[in-house]
């Protein structure tokens, strides 16, 4: 996670998921309204978020700002990524697999919001094991955190990209 400025972005957001949670106490129940975000600027910058309160408004905004703390930048090769990946998290798996440019957005709800805010368009996904939203958002941020170009290959190994290609 690196310190991205979110002040500076030009961020867009996105409900996730929305889920009523209750505390018991001795006099009954409190209810509370958990809400998962998701916050990108388009063009290779994402964040997620939990925010929890009585109300579901005020969850949102409890959530972006989480979000906003919480930005990585990603790798992109156009409009696409660069390799094959799978990304995990707790029992949550994602399999994140380049496309052709035209193929667009092959993913369930908790991926393709990910990744439209990332500003990928063309990808297929597969969630794997768990379908819990908030393991899945975190399994495909993980896989995307983990992308490196051919170019940042090439400089961990000390030769040039075109080696690296088999050119």
């Amino acid at each position: 996670m690196a310190n991205i400025d979110a002040s500076v972005l030009d961020l867009q957001e996105k409900v996730v998921a929305i889920n009523r949670v209750s505390k018991t106490v001795k006099g009954g129940r409190i209810m509370k309204f958990s809400a998962l975000v998701v916050v990108g600027n388009g063009n290779g910058i994402v964040g997620f978020g939990i925010g929890k309160a009585s109300e579901v408004p005020e969850a949102i905004r409890k959530g972006i700002e989480d979000a906003k703390k919480n930005l990585i930048t990603v790798s992109l090769k156009g409009t696409t990524i660069p390799h094959e990946v799978i990304g995990e998290f707790g029992a949550g798996r994602v399999l994140l697999k380049p496309a052709a440019p035209g193929t667009g957005v092959i993913a369930g709800g908790p991926a393709r919001a990910v990744i439209e805010t990332v500003g990928i368009k063309d990808i297929r996904t597969k969630a794997l094991r768990s379908n819990n939203p908030c393991n899945v958002v975190r399994a495909t941020i993980a896989g995307l955190a983990s992308l490196r170009s051919a170019k940042e290959v090439a400089a961990v190994r000390g030769k040039t990209v075109d080696e690296i290609l088999g050119r």
